[in-house]
């Protein structure tokens, strides 16, 4: 129980200090400062993004293909697998969502 507190407090400490290191540098403008330097950050966000997105359709066939397979086996345990599989689906898309999130907070 004690161990629970202590982790919950520093959690919560964690929280209300993150926010100040990440609002804490100023704004740059990178079309007023050099307009080819914000044509080549967007043309990297686009390149990583259409990287993100294509690994995430592979681990997410991957994944389909290998719950089939073991569902195909093992028919009783369909549930697990599938619980499983929407986990794991869950991870994968977060790749390329934070990739998205990634390119909007730094390719404006």
């Amino acid at each position: 129980m004690k161990k629970k507190v202590i982790l919950l407090v520093s959690l919560i400490i964690l929280i209300l200090i993150l926010p100040h290191t990440v609002f804490a540098q100023e704004k740059v403008d990178l079309k007023k400062t050099n307009p080819e330097v914000a044509k080549m950050a967007v043309l990297a966000a686009c390149f990583g993004m259409a990287i993100a997105s294509g690994l995430c359709g592979i681990g997410q066939a991957k994944a389909a293909s290998s719950a089939c397979e073991g569902i195909a086996r093992n028919p009783s345990a369909a549930g697990d697998i599938r619980g499983s599989l929407i986990l794991g689906l869950v991870f994968i898309e977060s790749l390329a969502l934070y990739t998205l999130a990634i390119i909007f907070l730094f390719a404006r």
